[in-house]
């Protein structure tokens, strides 16, 4: 079976597609709308948004048109980061059920530990009350599974002194160059999956010299080693693109890396983000 057709099964039982579109700096309306249609017809089905990316909208209406059944399109969305009060966190839930226009979630996400504007800020009270709303959602059949992003294993055992759920899922940054192994080894032993964004290292990966030889030996493209290396390390990689024809690519990586280059590429370091 395709790798895009495969599925992780999460602690609660949930099937998690293994391969989403995310969908962070794709812009609201056609552009974002029209992505997410050519994905679903192409065999996503996993679409991965967040309110703080502002088209949750477009997502939404792009699911409905697509001729499949709800059911059948697993959609997750996020907790914009400085929300961190019981209420605020029902409140922005049941905003961003509207801006979809569905009846229920199948994933959400507390999508930072800290506001983007105070990265590093202590909020593990608010984490609780916010895990806690997120807790009754989830409880009332809301949302299928529940889970964080940005999250290291110091902010999770916050949320597993004070709540009752354990994540399912943890989002985080994850690509070739960016050494998350802490992280990936503390999610194992919970059984808590974790999804990988910017699994391309935001396109910077994809003019790495040492990847492309890789990619040539494979016959494949870079991007196509970016996504099966994320598969390699068991997480469940989430790249984007807004061109139909890369859309596909990225899911035709139904093939292994051997141990050798594995090693290869892990001896890559460097992180090209900057949140300042």
């Amino acid at each position: 079976m395709k790798v895009i057709n495969q599925a992780v099964v999460l602690k609660n039982g949930v099937k998690l597609p293994k391969i989403g579109l995310g969908t962070w700096q794709v812009k609201d309306g056609d552009e974002c709308y029209h992505s997410v249609l050519a994905a679903l017809k192409n065999g996503y089905r996993h679409i991965d948004t967040a309110e703080g990316y502002q088209n949750e909208e477009s997502v939404g209406r792009a699911v409905r048109d697509s001729g499949l059944k709800r059911e059948d399109v697993f959609v997750t969305s996020k907790l914009e980061s400085h929300i961190k009060t019981y209420q605020g966190a029902l409140d922005a839930f049941e905003k961003t059920l509207k801006a979809l226009q569905f009846e229920y979630l199948d994933l959400f996400l507390i999508h930072a530990p800290w506001p983007w504007s105070e990265i590093g800020k202590d909020c593990s009270s608010g984490n609780v009350e916010a895990w806690k709303a997120m807790e009754s959602l989830y409880r009332a059949g809301k949302i299928r599974a529940i889970g964080v992003s940005n999250f290291d294993p110091s902010h999770i055992e916050n949320i597993l002194k004070h709540c009752e759920i354990i994540p399912h899922v943890n989002q985080i940054g994850y690509f070739i160059g960016l050494d998350q192994q802490k992280t990936l080894d503390y999610c194992a032993s919970k059984g808590i999956v974790v999804e990988a964004y910017s699994p391309l290292g935001i396109g910077y990966l994809l003019s790495n010299p040492i990847i492309g030889e890789v990619a040539k030996k494979y016959q494949v493209s870079p991007a196509q080693i970016c996504i099966r290396y994320c598969l390699e390390k068991n997480t469940v990689p989430l790249p984007k693109s807004t061109h139909e024809a890369r859309i596909i690519q990225n899911t035709q990586v139904d093939f292994e890396i051997k141990p050798e280059d594995m090693k290869v590429l892990e001896a890559i370091k460097g992180d090209p983000r900057r949140w300042n």
